[in-house]
């Protein structure tokens, strides 16, 4: 798993790249979790995670709460359909706002 930030426009872009499981989850929470403060804008950039298991899932319920908690905004982007299905199955669709792109999500969270 690989997880880069860039800024655009005060918004936090996160691009995760490579199998979000047991394994690599605690890395990409180590990686977001510092991004989360009062009011944040965070994209988490989904298109390159080919694999989500039910710890990755953990990790994307507690960034959601944890945004929502601080008054912040989250929107993802790029979801395969993998990914996809696996969220919607278990509801976590239901959370989060998804775009097919970056572009689409900045957009959104700018408000």
């Amino acid at each position: 798993m690989e997880a880069s930030v860039d800024t655009v426009d005060g918004i936090s872009v996160v691009r995760l790249e490579g199998e979000l499981d047991g394994n690599t989850a605690p890395a990409a929470q180590a990686r977001i979790v510092p991004l989360i403060q009062p009011g944040c804008k965070i994209v988490l950039d989904m298109a390159q995670v080919s694999y989500m298991s039910s710890a990755g899932l953990r990790v994307m319920l507690l960034v959601f709460r944890q945004v929502k908690a601080r008054g912040g905004e989250i929107a993802l982007s790029g979801l395969s359909e993998e990914v996809r299905d696996t969220m919607s199955l278990t509801g976590f669709l239901d959370f989060f706002s998804t775009y097919d792109t970056v572009e689409a999500a900045t957009a959104e969270v700018r408000g």
